[in-house]
C-alpha cells in the first residue's frame, strides 16, 4: 500500500501571502485549479482508493477535483489541517512572517518543541494530531493493493513527515520545501513507511 502525501494547489492565500488556517476562507485560484486537474491525471494509474483532505477550503478544492476525475471518495480529516498559527490569522505584513519563521527554527532547528504563537499550535500539538492519524491509515490500510491520497499542507509535511517516514529526517524536511501540488510518495514495507519520492527527488525504488 502506498501513501500519497499531496500539497494542495495554488490558492487565493498564497498569492495575498496571508495566514488563512482556519475557516473556509481561500480557495483555490485558477492556476491552482488546472495544477489539480494536472495532477489527477497523473494520478490516474495509480490506483488509488480513498482520498483524504484537510477541512481548509484550498485542500478541499483539490481534493474535489482529484475525487471526481478518479471516481472515488474523499473524506475531511481534521489531522490533515496546516499548522494553527494564533494571533497571526489573517495577516500578511512582513513583521507576522517574520515571526512565523522564527518559530520554524525554534522547532526544527532548536528543537523547542512547545514553542507556539499565542493561540496557536506548538510542534508537539501538531504531532498528537498527525501522527496518530497516519499510524492508524497504515494498520488500517496496510493490505490495500492501490493507495490514499492525502491532501495537505506544505508546513505541515515539512514538519510531520519526518515522523512517520523511516528514511526522512527533519533536516531533509527543513531543506526541501514542497511545491503546489507536489506529492511524497510512500510505502509500507517491513522497515516502515518509507519515502520513495519526495517531490521530484526519487529517494528508494518502488
Amino acid at each position: 500500500m502506498k501513501l500519497y502525501f499531496v500539497r494542495h494547489g495554488e490558492s487565493e492565500a498564497n498569492l495575498l501571502y496571508e495566514f488563512s488556517n482556519r475557516g473556509l476562507k481561500h480557495g483555490l485560484t485558477e492556476t491552482g485549479k488546472f495544477q489539480a486537474q494536472s495532477l489527477a491525471q497523473t494520478l490516474q494509474i495509480a490506483s488509488i482508493t480513498k482520498i483524504f483532505t484537510s477541512p481548509l477550503l484550498r485542500a478541499i478544492q483539490t481534493a474535489e477535483i482529484l475525487a471526481q476525475a478518479l471516481g472515488i471518495p474523499y473524506e475531511i480529516a481534521e489531522a490533515l489541517r496546516e499548522v494553527d498559527c494564533g494571533v497571526l490569522e489573517g495577516t500578511s505584513d512582513e513583521a507576522s512572517w517574520q515571526a512565523f519563521w522564527k518559530l520554524c527554527d525554534a522547532w526544527l532547528k532548536s528543537r523547542a518543541w512547545e514553542a507556539r504563537m499565542e493561540q496557536g499550535e506548538s510542534f508537539l500539538d501538531l504531532q498528537r494530531r498527525f501522527v496518530p492519524f497516519i499510524e492508524r491509515l497504515v494498520r488500517e490500510y496496510q493490505s490495500l493493493p492501490g493507495g490514499l491520497v492525502l491532501v495537505g499542507h506544505g508546513g505541515t509535511y515539512r514538519c510531520m513527515l519526518p515522523l512517520v517516514l523511516s528514511n526522512i529526517d527533519l533536516e531533509y524536511g527543513v531543506g526541501h520545501g514542497l511545491s503546489h501540488t507536489a506529492v511524497v510518495i510512500a510505502e509500507v514495507k517491513p522497515a516502515g513507511l518509507v519515502c520513495l519520492a519526495w517531490g521530484e527527488t526519487v529517494l528508494a525504488a518502488a
